[in-house]
């Protein structure tokens, strides 16, 4: 806990830069106070090959950011969390000309009784 899946469509990969792009979403919702051990934070970026937005032919992208909590926080910070990683992803992600780029974020709250987390290796 907690989980951030960022899912993007292949069309934006040309200039994205992955790894630091997690880093940075990383260090903003760690700087939220929102996160108690900063390694309890798992994060990965996963490019979507077959993707189609809307019904329109036009060149089209999206990026669909997920945050994964533990229930207890209330909507506001929710909120706080959704607009720190909309932030970060609004610099991050690539523009190319007379593409529309969709950007979604979601932040939902786990399923706390069914979820198991255990450290294997220090």
């Amino acid at each position: 806990m907690p989980h951030l899946t960022i899912e993007y469509s292949r069309n934006l990969e040309a200039g994205f830069a992955l790894a630091e792009t997690l880093r940075e979403v990383n260090a903003t919702l760690v700087a939220s106070g929102q996160i108690r051990n900063e390694p309890d934070l798992k994060s990965r970026i996963v490019p979507l090959d077959e993707t189609v937005v809307g019904t329109g032919l036009g060149d089209r992208g999206f990026v669909y950011c997920l945050l994964r909590l533990l229930p207890g926080r209330s909507d506001a910070v929710k909120a706080e969390m959704s607009e720190r990683i909309a932030v970060v992803m609004r610099k991050r992600i690539p523009q190319p000309a007379g593409m529309m780029v969709q950007l979604s974020v979601e932040v939902i709250e786990m399923h706390a009784p069914s979820y198991v987390k255990e450290v294997l290796a220090a």
